[in-house]
């Protein structure tokens, strides 16, 4: 979602001031910090890259520098009392009033702060998506009403609020328009979505979801991300019914103890969650499966523990993303005791990760022999190589041409690492 608000920043300014990005720091007029703080120390790490601008700014008195996303929204004008040579602070629902702020600041040269959240209204003040390369983003819906005790984000990106549906398919289309040919789906909890329809009747995720399928152009279509609550057995089949629906899903579980579940206030159980994966395994046998594990949550025992483990080996995920629990300021859960000692946290998160790459890696093996279509994004770091990801979300490098970038190729693979793939293109 970040990458989608910089993306629109861009067009903002450009359509306004008729600015085009800089290679480096030293060469821009405007220097915008887009910010999240769903990790630890995400405000440290802000001040710290603003104590490098501060040199700049002390060499050019007219440059901007505006610090925006969740830490703006979060600290709001904190960061000016700490950092006065910051021009202007916003959070992610107020982007949309940059040209309006840039202008205030030239005119008055003075700092403005804009941390409303208002309803999703910013969507009405921006321009039409330029399109950069093969894939666009667009954003369905976007903050979060479930709550989670860890978790910064509802207070941060505000109430789930939907975009009507004729807004979400106009965006798409435009997207299509200007040549990008796979569209990913956005939302804080995307599968929550309920749009107005311009009949005023209500569309679920599902319903969008075959929407947006039908539109021209579109080859391939992703959405992320999704909270097992608002998996339905209609969302499941969609991967089944729907050829341009990639075969890959992001579903956050972060623990396999009910007792953490319960206490991280994650509205489902365990034994809610398997059959979910069945399923969707049911009306895709090949779909790829990812999820969020964090370890080390206040309260977790060994058993809570070995309860994820548990969890994780009768998945069996193609990929995971793994963690430490770390307080986050202004959520309930940094409201108690963080009781479990680092050494613990550090031994538990390298067993779960000693598992999870147990299962990357025997899926990637499964891969190798296999065609399969890559959809090719960039040049790889190596000389005469291309980068691309097959439609099950796997980074794939093989041996080709600039001019294949967009083109969707067939590759057979003939070698798996931990995190990609390499293969090699099967010509006509």
């Amino acid at each position: 979602m970040n990458e989608y608000d910089s993306s629109r920043m861009l067009d903002l300014m450009q359509d306004a001031y008729g600015m085009k990005l800089v290679a480096n720091p030293e060469d821009a007029d405007v220097i915008l910090m887009n910010t999240c703080s769903i990790r630890e120390k995400a405000e440290d790490k802000v001040y710290s890259e603003l104590g490098r601008y501060r040199k700049l700014k002390e060499k050019r008195p007219d440059m901007i520098i505006g610090v925006g996303g969740c830490v703006g929204q979060q600290e709001g004008k904190r960061i000016q009392q700490r950092a006065p040579y910051v021009d202007a602070v916003f959070g992610p629902q107020s982007y949309h009033k940059l040209p309006e702020m840039i202008n205030k600041i030239r005119r008055e040269r003075v700092n403005v702060t804009a941390t409303e959240m208002p309803e999703i209204e910013k969507f009405d003040h921006l321009p039409a998506p330029k399109g950069n390369g093969m894939s666009g983003f667009v954003t369905i819906m976007e903050g979060c009403d479930k709550f989670c005790t860890f978790c910064v984000v509802p207070y941060t990106r505000g109430s789930e609020l939907s975009r009507p549906v004729e807004d979400v398919l106009e965006e798409c289309r435009k997207l299509l328009a200007t040549g990008i040919t796979e569209i990913s789906l956005l939302g804080q909890n995307v599968n929550a979505y309920r749009g107005l329809a311009a009949d005023e009747d209500e569309w679920d995720f599902t319903m969008l979801l075959y929407a947006v399928a039908k539109l021209e152009g579109l080859e391939r279509l992703r959405f992320s991300t999704s909270h097992p609550m608002e998996v339905t057995e209609e969302m499941a089949a969609a991967f089944g019914d729907l050829p341009v629906l990639m075969p890959y899903l992001h579903l956050p579980v972060q623990s396999g103890s009910d007792v953490i579940l319960k206490a991280m206030h994650r509205g489902h159980a365990r034994d809610d969650y398997f059959p979910l994966i069945e399923s969707l395994r049911k009306h895709c046998p090949d779909i790829a499966l990812s999820s969020d594990f964090i370890v080390g949550y206040p309260g977790e025992t060994d058993e809570d523990f070995e309860q994820t483990l548990d969890l994780v080996r009768r998945v069996n995920y193609d990929f995971s993303y793994c963690f430490k629990y770390s307080p986050r300021p202004g959520t309930p859960a940094a409201q108690s005791e963080d009781n479990i000692p680092e050494e613990v946290k550090d031994e538990r998160l390298q067993r779960l990760l000693a598992l999870t790459r147990l299962q990357t890696r025997e899926a990637m093996n499964k891969q190798i022999g296999r065609v399969v279509n890559v959809l090719v994004e960039k040049e790889s770091k190596t000389d005469g190589e291309m980068q691309g990801r097959t439609a099950d979300y796997r980074i794939v490098h093989f041996e080709g041409q600039p001019r294949q970038i967009g083109q969707t190729m067939p590759v057979r693979i003939t070698k798996a690492y931990g995190q990609s793939l390499r293969g090699e293109l099967i010509l006509a």
